[in-house]
């Protein structure tokens, strides 16, 4: 290619360098559309093979290529830009090493400025290659600053940040860098813990045994059954108070579906008690945390 000339004939140059610069801009913007629709479309062949097979969950390999995905999509959108605005300073006649000298001041400004961003980056990083969490996985994120964790399913993963959706449908889109802690509920399977209140004086044997027809009621059950990787346990007497103990049944599920399986439990629980004629309290305290095998 031959050098660039100074910019003294516009004429020339807007037949030349300027004609190139707007085809680079037009086929930089083409090409990103084009890597978007090709992300988008395997990301969308990922979730019909996920629906199409006979899996109640989607598997961990699901998620992370799910996430893999929009990570490369995104990748390879910068670059694309990138190399576009090297090649229109290129035309515009700028030499390339005259821009050392700026750039590397500006690499130090922004290496004092933009720390949270790289933070965000290189946390965004870890994410993905060491499989901490991804697409449709159900997360408890710990944000200093905040009040307290806040937890939903993952919507979308990038090098930068996190996007996940409550219980309550709001979005909630936070930075890689700034998550200290992720507890994954749904990886692998999860346990479902339900403490059931009665009253001190009621035959402990009496419970014991009710609850455990209700977790082989349960495990038997076509609809909780394909849930359940084991029947439900009954651990025994948790805690005791002034007028009540608490007795703790377990139960191991599919990740992402012990939520499912907690309401059931208690509901199977509070009628097979009531039926018995005993009295529990106001409500089953309950806490769903997760597993790893």
């Amino acid at each position: 290619m031959s050098a660039v000339e100074p910019l003294t004939d516009v004429s020339m140059w807007v037949r030349r360098e300027g004609l190139e610069i707007l085809l680079l801009l037009s086929g930089s913007l083409l090409l990103a559309r084009f890597v978007g629709w090709i992300g988008a479309w395997i990301t969308a062949r990922i979730d019909a093979n996920v629906q199409e097979s006979d899996e109640l969950v989607r598997s961990e390999d699901a998620k992370h290529r799910h996430a893999l995905v929009q990570v490369v999509t995104w990748t390879v959108i910068v670059l694309i830009y990138v190399v576009t605005a090297i090649q229109i300073v290129m035309r515009l006649g700028v030499p390339l090493t005259s821009l050392v000298a700026p750039a590397t001041v500006i690499g130090v400004a922004l290496g004092f400025g933009a720390q949270r961003i790289v933070q965000d980056l290189l946390a965004g990083f870890f994410v993905i290659t060491e499989h901490q969490y991804g697409y449709g996985d159900v997360i408890r994120l710990s944000i200093p600053g905040v009040g307290g964790p806040v937890q939903g399913t993952v919507e979308d993963v990038t090098l930068r940040m996190t996007q996940m959706r409550t219980v309550n449908g709001e979005v909630v889109i936070t930075p890689n860098g700034q998550i200290v802690q992720v507890v994954n509920l749904s990886r692998d399977w999860a346990r479902v813990v339900v403490d059931v209140p009665v009253p001190s004086t009621v035959d402990v044997s009496q419970v014991t045994n009710i609850l455990q027809d209700v977790g082989a009621a349960a495990y038997a059950d076509e609809h909780l059954r394909p849930l359940l990787l084991d029947p439900p346990t009954v651990m025994g007497v948790e805690n005791i108070e002034v007028d009540t103990l608490s007795i703790r049944i377990v139960a191991r599920t599919l990740p992402g579906k012990q939520f499912d399986v907690g309401r059931q439990l208690r509901a199977r629980i509070a009628n097979a008690l009531r039926r018995e004629g005993i009295l529990v309290a106001p409500q089953l305290n309950t806490d769903t945390p997760s597993g790893q095998q």
